[in-house]
């Protein structure tokens, strides 16, 4: 059985992937401007909208799914969120910390502690 949290924080990633998708999608330099970027590629922005956007509307379609697709979908969240830290870890190491790296970083961290509690018990339950 999937718990009832768990549907809540999908529907919850739905909404916050989805606030930073549109505007990357759509105004990816006012928009990074605006969080500290001094040099935007709007090519680039665009792609990490359109994967937030993907895996965001996927959380909120898939969140009255059953337990195998929730785990292959906690699964593609691990992998992402962990990704996302590294290379925004090493971004930071080379010096270029714009104060919105912050939020998202600390963002990124939760929501991969949240995905692996999940995914945990998900694998203790069947």
């Amino acid at each position: 059985m999937v718990p009832n949290g768990l549907r809540n924080w999908f529907v919850i990633h739905f909404i916050i992937d989805i606030i930073f998708a549109i505007p990357l999608l759509i105004a990816p330099a006012a928009f990074l401007t605006f969080l500290g970027w001094t040099a935007v590629d709007p090519y680039t922005a665009r792609l990490v909208g359109a994967a937030l956007a993907g895996i965001g509307i996927e959380s909120y379609l898939g969140r009255n799914a059953g337990v195998e697709a929730f785990q292959g979908m906690l699964n593609l969240k691990i992998i992402w969120s962990a990704a996302a830290i590294i290379g925004i870890l090493l971004t930071m190491a080379s010096g270029y910390v714009p104060w919105g790296v912050w939020p998202i970083l600390i963002a990124f961290i939760v929501f991969n502690i949240i995905w692996v509690y999940y995914r945990l018990r998900l694998r203790q339950d069947s």
